[in-house]
Parts: C-alpha cells; structure tokens; sequence
C-alpha cells in the first residue's frame, strides 16, 4: 500500500450539470457523485458528463478494495457554460474547497475529452496529478480530439477581427461577387462572358490590394487621414505621368520625325525616342508629388522639408539627364558638342543650388521638431 491519499476528480469544464441538472460543485463523496450523475443522465441521457462520473466512481470502487492507496476519495468539480478564464477560474475555487475538505497528495483526474484535459496545469499547480484518464462514450477519442481543435480553431477566428478577415471576408466577399454574376447572367445571358471577366477583375483587384496593403503595412485610412494632401499630389503626378505616356504612345512618329528626322527602323530605337518623349511628363508628374510633401510638411511642421526641397530643386538636372542620355544612346549627340557641356553644366549647377538651399532651409528648421513635439504634449 502507497501511503497516498488520492482524490479521484471528474471535471465539467462547461457546467452541463448545473445547466442541465442544477447540480452545483463542487460534490463531494460517492453517493453524492452517483446522485448527481443520476440527475444528469434523466435530464440529457446522451450527455457524456454522467459517464465520467460513473467512471470516476467505479475507479473509486476498485482502489477502495484493492486498498492500493492509504485514503481515497471522489469528487465531482464543474466550471462554467462561458469555457474559458471563467470557467478555469471556477474549477480553480472548487478544488480548492475539495482539498479543504480533503486534503489530497494525489490526483486521478476523470475527463470526456481534450477539452476537459486543458484544466490539468491548473489542478497541478494545486496538488501533483498521479494519473489521468479520458471516457469515450459515444465516438471514438480521434473524433473528439479532432473536433475539440476544429472548434479552438474557428473561436481563434472569429475572435480576432483581422484573421476573420481573411479566412472568412475574402471567402464570403468571393462567392458573394460570383454569386451576383451568376444571377446576372441568368438575365442577361448575353453578357455572361464581359460579366465573369469583370467580376474575375474586380475579385483580384480588391483581394490583391488587401494583400498589397498588408503587406506593406499601409493603412488606407490612416494614410488617407494625415497624408491627405500626398495622396492627391501622388494621384495627380500619377495622372499627369499616364497622360503623358499615352500622349507620347500616340504621336510617337511625330516625335521621331523632330528627332531623327523619320520613322525608327529598329524596336531599340524606338523605345529611346518614346523615352525620352514622355520625359517631360515623367519629370512634371514626380515634381508634382514632391511639391504635394513638401505643403504637406510645411502644415505639419516637420523638419524634413528640407530634404523634399532639395529633391523638387533637383528635378531640372533629371530632365536633363534623361534628354541627354537618350539622344546620346540614339547616337544623336557626343559628349563633345558644346550643347552637351553647356546642358551638363546647367544640371550640375542645379545639383549644387538644391543641395545650398537645402542646407540652408534645413538650418532654418531644426527647431521644427521640439514645435511638433511641445505641440502633441
């Protein structure tokens, strides 16, 4: 004999004895288990709780003859219907009282499966667990392992906004979208394939820009909220860019025509004539941007606004470069021609004149940062 007093524990982390029963816990001693038991199984006789008080009472039974143990005592503790802090916090309280009335060296836990199972770090906290036992009753012990993690799991979702986002809001919004197409094409049979491909456009639109946006950890509101006058000059600069890309697309041979003189004979050629047509519009679509940062910091008082300056003063020597660059690979122009040296110049003066203001603008600022920080306090 193990000079040991073992408490047999049957656990209801749910509370379906008191939910379903008006059994209260803890209940303490062996009559007391099998008259809770007995009330459990006439309220709900497929409920598996009253079966794991019945096992834990025969556990109790066959230590008790086999006198295997110095003591041995049964008890029944039940939780709460919210499974979770509250009911673990409750199973808490009622071992607790259990081991008042008996204090235990041991415990033989008596569970129905994985769920029950997660207050084990709680009752070893309290008093070491000798042996743990689980009650398959009505399926087999894989099934409730498995559906116990499919339930965790789905919880985990819907309890976290933004993981419920993505494994149920991209879904739904997905077959919601091609639901609609679905419908549209039952009426309009037609157009079912201009309304597949524009669903199919709009679906990896939305879901690209989400990822997108995730990804580069960009907040839309936020961005649109405190950087609302970049975004426009961002939107604006993009316009003005595109324009002038398709401007310059359309009247390709006319710029080849002022240029060399005639149509390009070759792909490479033409690319370089295209690039340095839509030059100017590149160059005035960045420098509309930057204009856009450098309002933008001047309202919010930040002291990199000498940084934005410089780099909208330095767009000048970038059209430059890029006119230079093309025409030279076009075979146009040699570093030798005075028009060369002459805009070459000019692009290295801008150059200085952007960095000398903005060192100078910079002096200017530094005191910007503790305006701000004084301001926010």
């Amino acid at each position: 004999m193990v000079n040991i007093r073992a408490l047999i524990l049957a656990i209801d982390r749910d509370d379906d004895f008191g939910e379903k029963a008006g059994v209260g816990g803890p209940v303490i001693g062996r009559e007391a288990c099998i008259d809770a038991a007995l009330k459990l199984s006439l309220a709900d006789p497929e409920d598996s709780d009253a079966n794991v008080v019945y096992a834990a009472v025969k556990l109790y039974d066959e230590l008790k003859e086999s006198g295997e143990f110095e003591e041995v005592e049964v008890a029944l503790i039940t939780g709460h219907p919210k499974v979770g802090v509250k009911s673990d916090l409750e199973l808490a309280r009622q071992l607790g009282e259990v081991l008042k009335v008996f204090p235990a060296d041991g415990v033989i836990t008596v569970t129905d499966g994985a769920e029950d199972e997660q207050i084990l770090p709680i009752i070893t906290s309290k008093v070491p667990v000798i042996s743990s036992h689980r009650i398959v009753v009505k399926q087999s012990e894989s099934i409730e392992t498995t559906y116990y993690i499919l339930y965790r799991y789905m919880r985990e979702i819907l309890s976290d906004p933004e993981v419920a986002k993505v494994v149920l809001g991209i879904p739904g919004m997905i077959l919601l979208l091609y639901g609609i197409a679905r419908l549209i094409g039952v009426w309009y049979p037609n157009s079912v394939k201009m309304v597949s491909a524009t669903i199919t456009g709009t679906i990896l639109l939305l879901v690209g820009g989400y990822f997108f946006t995730k990804g580069f950890n960009f907040n839309v509101r936020e961005t649109l909220s405190k950087q609302f006058l970049f975004v426009i000059s961002v939107v604006t600069g993009i316009l003005i860019i595109a324009g002038g890309a398709i401007n310059a697309y359309f009247r390709l041979e006319e710029y080849a025509k002022a240029i060399i003189g005639g149509w390009p004979g070759t792909p490479l050629l033409a690319t370089l004539i295209y690039i340095n047509a839509i030059g100017t519009s590149l160059v005035l679509g960045i420098s509309v941007m930057i204009a856009g940062r450098v309002v933008q910091a001047y309202l919010r008082k930040d002291h990199h606004i000498w940084y934005h300056i410089s780099g909208l003063l330095m767009m000048p020597s970038i059209w430059v470069t890029i006119d230079l660059t093309t025409r030279y690979a076009m075979a146009i122009l040699t570093l030798s021609d005075i028009d060369v040296f002459a805009k070459l110049l000019v692009a290295v003066l801008d150059i200085a004149l952007a960095v000398m203001i903005g060192a100078y603008v910079r002096g200017k600022v530094r005191g910007w940062r503790r305006v701000e920080a004084g301001a926010s306090a």
